[in-house]
């Protein structure tokens, strides 16, 4: 009789377990774990299955490919060293990793993100592939995400009991599952906010909940509003902020005056776009028996109202800045504070907070003074009407010009005060010029827009002389606050708007691109640097490639930022620089004032550390805030397009990929993309050394900085993309 075969054990046996044992004991390598820990994280929990781990945990151990640290408990060991950093990924699902600890970047393929998002601080470890030659990564664990709120269209399986959402941003590779219980209301494709619950281990997708559901997609409010939500931005107030504000007494008092240095005798006057609601800043002039000139820069005193410890303070912190959306402003201070007491309006006493100055013809300092104040606006001009002025040069204010109020002082008066100083301006400008400091006017987009905020416009703000002299007055109590502080011993702490030198390789790439445009450029030092940026800035002024110039050189720059260790301001070319002059907009000029008032009255330094958080956030918020309003203009201007698909215009290559060509037309600045797809009438390939697109049969090239001419392909509102049709290049004048 025959023996029979033994049958094999019909229990599955879990695949790749040595490996997926180290990589959770790596992750988890500061505890020890057991089979049954082990288990729970694979989501097994039959007998063979923890039979398989045990074994595989005593065999492991043995090789002393892990260890044992008490009964039935083990630990990695752990060779390798791990390094925090953050992530930037690509749209693609690669990323690199931003450390300290790195020159380069590290390379962070996709299989091994590890569900790590977009401008998480990570851990990682880093080796260096013998193919590529450089330093690359896996992430091993996300130690705080940057965002856990996302926009995006709400798409509802009702049958299936839940729903995902797609989200807007590009650098987000998953779509999140939402279950049908936390859709809050949301109709299949309507825009919401979700936020991040969970992301389980074995789930592919992570977990969430819609937050707020901001309506359909396309709708302008919809999308406004989604900008807003993407970052993290507020669309109001609580209402304990607005009640808190509007029960503040906002009287002018005989006692608070009597604090004060009473000023409200000086010709004052403020000068603000035609359109403003706010004004922040305002000018005094006089002319004094020794022949100097007194000039007062007297800025609203929001400290006085916005006292620390209150939720009115707070929500100033938090929001850090006031944001400039193409149609609304998004203010940091409730109205009553933002248009009415901290508003210097013509014919109204107020609260300010003051840098007067007293100096000569060649514009040298012989007297400062810094302290609270009390004054009053004689008159408001806008800008348009102060240039008037200026450009009528004469001491009497042109019939044509009607004055946003009528000035109490005689308009003689205000006309010599406003050609006097726009002649201190322009020297003072000059000044700073020769010093190093670089000019740049960049062109701003702007657009006229109906009752329904659709735009039916749009026209280019530039800086005149009215800008520039509200500029140079208002970057000089910057400069001698912060020199007034910083130069202080023993040594204060103090907000500062620093900026460091630009970027080596950003200058090289600039080099090459202007090149193309017949420019040339000399950065042999520091001082040539500067002196080179402007000339260039100068020499594309009314240029076709003007805008992309602009751009390109700002990019060069380094980021602005507030900090209490101060480096200078290189774009300036200040050794001592703050921002003190819009306390109503920025919550760092708030706390400039605090701490000025501080050691004039001569209390101790405030602590470092507490005032270099409060730094960090008011930078990340403004960065925030620009993206916004970056991508509200990009959304205003995918909207003006859908009027125009069937027009031809003339552009301005902005930029060269493999995937296509960017063109920005030059009539409007509208920026939109040629996929190589579409060029039918060759087949192209990108030549990345000639910023071009080379067809390989007839040799046509298109180049970055060549003139083209597009039509709109499409127009995408949700996306905020913009794609056009080549058209070709402009017929040759005869």
């Amino acid at each position: 009789m025959t023996k029979k075969k033994k049958r094999r054990s019909s229990k599955n046996k879990i695949s790749n377990l040595t490996n997926t044992i180290q990589s959770i004991l790596k992750k988890e390598r500061n505890q020890a774990l057991n089979y049954k820990q082990i288990a729970a994280k694979l989501g097994v929990n039959d007998a063979s299955s923890r039979n398989q781990i045990i074994k595989t945990l005593a065999k492991l151990a043995a090789k002393k490919e892990i260890e044992q640290v008490d009964r039935g408990k083990y630990k990695a060991i752990v060779n390798t060293e791990y390094h925090i950093g953050i992530l930037d990924l690509a749209s693609k699902g690669n990323g690199y990793i931003i450390s300290d600890d790195f020159e380069e970047d590290i390379f962070i393929a996709s299989n091994n993100i590890n569900k790590a998002l977009d401008g998480d601080e990570v851990e990682f470890y880093a080796y260096r592939r013998k193919r590529r030659g450089k330093q690359e990564g896996e992430i091993t664990n996300i130690i705080k995400r940057a965002k856990t709120e996302y926009v995006g269209a709400i798409q509802i399986h009702e049958k299936k009991n839940f729903a995902f959402v797609v989200t807007d941003s590009v650098k987000m590779y998953k779509d999140i599952f939402v279950p049908i219980s936390k859709i809050k209301k949301a109709e299949d494709g309507d825009k919401v906010l979700v936020s991040l619950t969970d992301w389980p281990e074995k789930a592919d997708s992570p977990y969430g909940k819609v937050i707020e559901v901001l309506g359909k997609p396309g709708e302008h409010s919809t999308e406004i509003n989604s900008i807003m939500a993407e970052y993290g931005l507020p669309l109001e107030f609580p209402h304990d902020v607005e009640t808190y504000a509007n029960n503040l007494d906002i009287s002018i008092k005989p006692e608070e005056i009597a604090k004060r240095r009473d000023m409200r005798k000086d010709l004052t006057f403020t000068i603000d776009p035609k359109d403003a609601k706010d004004f922040d800043d305002a000018l005094s002039f006089t002319v004094l028996d020794n022949g100097l000139y007194e000039v007062g820069i007297h800025i609203a005193d929001v400290s006085h109202y916005v006292q620390p410890g209150t939720i009115l303070d707070d929500e100033a912190y938090e929001r850090a800045t006031s944001i400039y959306l193409v149609d609304r402003v998004v203010p940091m201070l409730p109205e009553r504070l933002s248009n009415g007491a901290c508003s210097l309006r013509p014919h109204e006493e107020k609260y300010t907070f003051s840098a007067v100055f007293q100096m000569n013809d060649k514009c040298e300092i012989k007297n400062d003074w810094f302290g609270r104040t009390v004054t009053y606006s004689d008159a408001r001009f806008a800008y348009e009407e102060a240039q008037a002025v200026i450009e009528s040069k004469t001491n009497e204010i042109p019939q044509d010009v009607s004055l946003t109020s009528k000035a109490y002082k005689t308009d003689q008066a205000i006309a010599d005060a406003i050609l006097k100083m726009d002649e201190l301006a322009k020297k003072m400008r000059s000044k700073r010029m020769s010093s190093g400091a670089i000019s740049f006017d960049k062109v701003e987009v702007k657009f006229n827009l109906d009752e329904k905020a659709n735009p039916v416009g749009v026209f280019f703000k530039t800086s005149k002389d009215a800008n520039k002299l509200i500029e140079e007055f208002m970057l000089l109590a910057n400069r001698k606050v912060s020199e007034f502080v910083g130069n202080k011993s023993p040594k204060k702490t103090f907000v500062y708007r620093v900026h460091d030198e630009p970027d080596e390789s950003k200058l090289a790439q600039l080099q090459t691109v202007v090149g193309r445009f017949g420019h040339k450029l000399n950065f042999r030092d520091k001082g040539s640097i500067a002196s080179s940026l402007n000339n260039l800035l100068k020499d594309v002024v009314g240029k076709k490639e003007q805008n992309l110039v602009d751009t390109l050189a700002i990019r060069t720059m380094s980021k602005a930022e507030y900090t209490t260790h101060n480096i200078g301001h290189y774009g300036l070319a200040f050794d001592y620089y703050s921002h003190f002059t819009s306390p109503i907009r920025r919550y760092p000029d708030v706390m400039a004032h605090r701490l000025l008032q501080q050691y004039l009255d001569g209390e101790k330094s405030a602590n470092e550390d507490i005032y270099e958080e409060k730094c960090n956030h008011s930078s990340n918020m403004e960065y925030l805030a620009t993206k916004a309003e970056r991508d509200s203009i990009k959304y205003m201007q995918i909207r003006f397009m859908q009027d125009h698909q069937d027009e031809e215009f003339l552009g301005v290559i902005s930029g060269v990929t493999d995937w296509g060509i960017y063109v920005e037309i030059i009539s409007n600045k509208c920026e939109g993309m040629v996929s190589v797809r579409d060029m039918k009438d060759d087949h192209y390939q990108f030549d990345q050394g000639q910023y071009a697109m080379v067809g390989k049969k007839e040799g046509i090239v298109y180049q970055l900085g060549d003139e083209v001419v597009v039509k709109v392909k499409n127009t995408d509102l949700v996306k905020k993309h913009l794609d056009f049709f080549m058209v070709g290049k402009p017929e040759a004048e005869d």
